[in-house]
């Protein structure tokens, strides 16, 4: 320690001519400054770049049809859904129809896959339900799952975060809503067609319609339940009686997710409507884009005789366990 500190005064009293001298050919501080504060900046744009790129999915789901079967545990189908709602409200589309598989593996819900058990564990704590063996939920996990969808769509048709439009959820199923111990922004429930759900009509509420039926009959639920000027959305119905795509009673497509043999048909307002081909591996690939709604056996007969020509008979996704 002694060392230093005599170093220190026989330096101090070195004559300042014969002091060591810096270095001339260093950059002075105010270009070493102006150097570093450049590639802070240019850091910082780039990393706010991709942070916009990457957040962007998360805030709307992104483009394209939405990835099985994990869009229906990241919230990006919900993401898209909503989206795709809200831009149909703000082009002043109040008839809506709104159609994907409530659940994943909607097929062999009765018979409760490991997907059907793991959504239903999802969504019981967001409805403030149970999900156990012999539950409603359980047993109910389609009309209950509806529900859920429902909630999660309300925000769209009230207002966003700040509206103040009541938003009220009709349906057919078989759901008691006083299991359901959070309702979000859903103003009241009720079922079809009842004198109930008719009288307790609010001015100016939106409506989220579970499975109504055939489309024949949407027109009259839109004149028993809806309001004037105000969205009436159809949500997933269980058949359809068009046997085709979509409806033809002028209900805008806003969501529509369906499966086909070999692939999907996709499409999200305003966007085109989409054929996509899924592979053996479970990935899907756009094969074609529609700018208006096409026939359903047209989609049909492009995306089953591309995988044939493709992978004849080695893409079935009931022996790969796609399910």
């Amino acid at each position: 320690m002694r060392g230093p500190r005599s170093l220190t005064r026989l330096n101090c009293n070195i004559p300042s001519d014969k002091q060591p001298q810096a270095p001339t050919n260093l950059p002075t501080m105010p270009l070493l400054e102006n150097y570093y504060t450049m590639k802070v900046l240019l850091l910082s744009y780039l990393l706010s770049v991709s942070l916009c790129h990457a957040l962007v999915p998360f805030i709307d789901g992104g483009k394209g049809m939405p990835k099985m079967y994990d869009s229906y545990f990241n919230d990006q189908l919900a993401k898209q859904a909503a989206t795709a709602i809200g831009k149909a409200v703000s082009a002043g589309k109040m008839n809506i129809q709104v159609e994907f598989p409530p659940v994943p593996n909607v097929e062999e819900v009765k018979f409760g896959t490991p997907l059907n058990q793991k959504f239903g564990k999802k969504i019981a704590p967001d409805l403030k339900m149970k999900y156990l063996p012999g539950s409603n939920l359980s047993r109910n996990l389609i009309a209950y799952s509806n529900v859920y969808w429902a909630k999660r769509f309300a925000g769209a048709l009230k207002g966003g975060a700040i509206g103040g439009k009541p938003v009220g959820v009709l349906s057919a199923e078989q759901v008691d809503f006083t299991d359901v111990k959070n309702m979000g922004d859903l103003s009241r429930s009720g079922k079809i067609n009842t004198d109930k759900a008719r009288k307790e009509g609010r001015n100016g509420e939106a409506i989220i319609c579970i499975n109504p039926g055939g489309e024949e009959t949407w027109p009259r639920l839109v004149s028993a339940h809806g309001q004037p000027n105000c969205p009436f959305v159809v949500m997933n119905n269980s058949y359809s009686t068009s046997y085709d795509l979509g409806n033809k009673k002028g209900f805008e497509e806003a969501y529509y997710l369906k499966r086909i043999s070999k692939g999907f048909v996709f499409r999200s307002f305003p966007g085109p409507w989409e054929a996509y081909l899924e592979k053996p591996d479970g990935t899907v690939e756009l094969l074609e884009s529609y700018k208006t709604k096409p026939k359903l056996r047209e989609v049909a007969e492009l995306v089953r005789e591309t995988s044939f020509k493709r992978y004849a008979i080695g893409n079935d996704r009931w022996m790969s366990g796609r399910m």
